[in-house]
């Protein structure tokens, strides 16, 4: 198959790296980097990114401020503004959102690398403010849509409170629906159920998306629904009769987005004001639902909960490849030791380097795919809810993209939190110079393993759908299928638990289908081995909710990881592989498919074993020559990868991860940039001064 071509000169879309330090790494590629890039992306969404980079770069707005530390107020300010000017550019109109859904997708990626406290302000309020209220409302909403678009009103989401946060089943907010005045009466029944860590609520937001519990006349409960409630005046941003509203304070990162809390005393907002595609109530006070049953409901309204963990996957990815471009170029350019005396080679030459930076890399390809497929699907359960799929079909892909959402989450925000830890390490001491960004990544991805749910807390999600399946199975003999069939092959799930591992030598295992065979015993495995010791613990006396609490350690947070790491393989395992890839990426796409496969299978090495899958040691053995060797085999890629997946140098804003890799010289003129740094300290004359204090300390020493 022919490879993709841009439709005129590629020179200005995708300009020639400057020759420097990297070119080495470069011209020793196995594979076009544009040709790649251009097969990813496409030229559509290139060419998107390029005019976003290209505004934001020449917009003094933008202007990085090295070595000048802004306070908490100035830098929320001009977060603001930032945002305020996104908006003015206007990127993305609603048509277009709506026609190429996955450039708000590319949009965020490109706000985050600027800056996480940019992008959180502009994606709360718009995607995460704006979608609710699409998807989760119906026409009577609509007219909030274009006041979103021009900045007249300002939104976040209310969710998570004090006392409750993965627990959404529990909030304690409440929604009293009053039928003389045909009006809900939102309150808070005390500090615990404020709303809690809800990101632009601390200074900026004038409304929110807020849940509540749903309540009508006669003591009747309907549980969790979602409302607009205007909490603040937009002209003056003073809060509204009945709302306490400000800020929580500062953060470990992302200071530049204020994340505030609210508490409602009876305030009392239209009946239309419900966001109602799942729920209604009638003037009178009827609650309606074109739900038969409350699980399809539930499992319908799954998208509002979804839509904040699939675009959190997409950031700690983001986060995952800037760490691994700067690290992967800086190795490639610091050189130390060597064979002799006389020259030093490239850090990256040496095994251990590669070992534990390429895994990451490979990861960054593989989740990447993960995210962006998983976001379309999210994209089909809503276009189906706006077109009123209100069938078992619907509510079933709501519940399975809520699985994999919520294993999803955990895998790449832990994946990114490792990797760039191991990026800052492999960096050495200039890995943690502020200047180099490593340490700001780190703490601006530290949040994805917490919001939208803890991380462990969100896996028994993910479990609890599967070990459903499994117990649908064995009491009314369902098969086992979803909508995306990730669960499909599980209808083999007796025979796949007596395959055992075959491979007899490294060769065997450079392929992604060996470990993908190995993943499906995997998950096989520890589901009979969940729903054991799930019947097990409740056959000794536990109740329900015990016997799931003492099943997720070493078995349902198992299984779920596993399931989450096998759908991320088989989708790229599938993308590599597919007869569109053109000839010229095959080898590289399936090196990268297959070193992800098998550093991530390492990891449930114990588990293996121990079911008998592995047995001697010769099946370990071959596990881990085959990773040094696609490690080995994607070294000289390296660069030409990154050279891929990195940002414009103004976007990565790391000193040692440059495109030019000219280390020392980058490094040495942005220390000179910083302020003052040949200025004896400003408290020096003061200190000095004090002769007679210094000459008795030094009497006592």
């Amino acid at each position: 198959m022919m490879a993709p071509t841009l439709g005129g000169s590629d020179d200005v879309l995708l300009p020639d790296f400057p020759r420097g330090p990297l070119q080495a790494y470069r011209v020793r590629a196995s594979f076009s980097w544009k040709e790649l890039l251009l097969f990813l992306e496409g030229e559509d969404v290139l060419r998107f990114k390029k005019a976003v980079f290209t505004a934001l770069e020449n917009d003094p707005l933008f202007a990085r401020s090295h070595g000048a530390d802004l306070s908490m107020e100035k830098y929320r300010e001009l977060n603001f503004l930032r945002c305020k000017r996104i908006f003015e550019y206007d990127f993305l109109t609603a048509e277009e959102m709506l026609k190429s859904p996955l450039k708000v997708s590319v949009l965020i990626d490109c706000l985050g690398m600027y800056d996480w406290s940019l992008a959180a302000k502009y994606f709360l309020h718009m995607l995460t403010f704006g979608s609710a209220i699409y998807s989760s409302g119906s026409e009577r909403h609509f007219k909030y849509i274009q006041k979103i678009f021009n900045m007249e009103i300002f939104g976040c989401f209310a969710l998570t409170e004090v006392s409750h946060g993965s627990n959404a089943k529990a909030i304690r907010t409440t929604a009293h629906y009053d039928p003389t005045t045909e009006e809900f009466i939102i309150h808070s029944p005390d500090f615990e159920a404020a709303k809690f860590w809800v990101g632009n609520m601390g200074k900026t937001a004038t409304h929110a998306v807020v849940f509540a519990q749903l309540h009508t006349p006669g003591g009747q409960r309907h549980g969790l629904h979602s409302f607009v409630v205007q909490i603040r005046d937009p002209k003056t941003l003073l809060a509204m009769p009945g709302v306490m509203v400000g800020d929580i304070g500062k953060k470990l990162g992302q200071n530049g987005l204020d994340n505030g809390f609210a508490m409602f005393h009876k305030v009392r907002i239209p009946r239309q004001n419900l966001l109602n595609r799942t729920g209604d109530v009638t003037p009178e006070g009827t609650y309606v639902t074109p739900f038969k049953d409350a699980r399809q409901r539930f499992g319908a309204s799954l998208s509002s909960l979804s839509i904040g963990r699939v675009s959190i996957i997409g950031m700690s990815i983001v986060n995952l490849k800037l760490a691994v471009s700067i690290a992967l170029r800086f190795s490639a350019t610091r050189r130390q030791f060597g064979p002799t005396d006389k020259e030093e080679i490239p850090v990256l030459e040496y095994q251990m380097q590669q070992w534990r930076l390429l895994p990451y890399l490979a990861a960054a390809y593989a989740l990447d795919h993960f995210s962006k497929t998983l976001f379309l699907d999210l994209v089909e359960l809503q276009q189906g809810l706006l077109g009123g799929g209100h069938g078992a079909r619907q509510a079933e892909l709501g519940r399975e993209i809520h699985a994999l959402a919520s294993a999803g989450k955990p895998l790449a925000s832990w994946t990114a939190q490792q990797g760039i830890q191991e990026c800052r390490e492999a960096c050495g001491g200039h890995g943690y110079l502020a200047m180099n960004r490593l340490g700001d990544l780190r703490n601006d991805n530290d949040p994805n393993c917490t919001y939208e749910g803890d991380n462990n807390v969100l896996l028994q999600q993910t479990s609890n759908y599967l070990l459903g399946l499994l117990a649908r199975r064995v009491q009314d003999g369902a098969r086992f299928e979803s909508p995306l069939k990730t669960v499909d092959f599980l209808e083999a799930y007796p025979d796949i638990l007596g395959q055992r591992f075959v491979g007899s030598s490294v060769a065997d295992c450079l392929d992604s289908a060996v470990p993908l065979a190995a993943y499906r015993w995997l998950v096989c495995y520890l589901l009979r081995e969940s729903y054991q010791k799930l019947t097990q613990e409740k056959r000794s006396g536990s109740n329900d909710f015990q016997a799931r609490n003492d099943c997720q350690v070493y078995h349902c947070r198992s299984l779920a990881l596993v399931f989450i790491e096998l759908t991320a393989v088989q989708r790229f395992h599938q993308h590599v592989h597919h007869p569109s890839v053109p000839p010229s990426l095959r080898a590289v796409l399936g090196r990268l498919s297959a070193l992800y496969a098998l550093w991530s299978l390492s990891r449930h090495a114990a588990v293996l074993y121990r079911g008998g899958y592995f047995s001697g040691e010769q099946a370990g053995k071959l596990l881990e020559s085959a990773i040094l060797a696609l490690c080995s085999q994607l070294k000289d890629d390296a660069v030409a990868l990154v050279d891929v997946i990195a940002p414009p140098d103004f976007f990565l804003d790391s000193p040692i991860g440059r495109a030019d890799g000219e280390l020392y010289k980058n490094l040495w003129t942005t220390v000179l940039q910083g302020s003052n740094v040949l200025a004896r300290p400003s408290w020096w004359p003061e200190f000095s001064a004090n002769k007679p204090a210094v000459g008795r300390l030094r009497s006592k020493l």
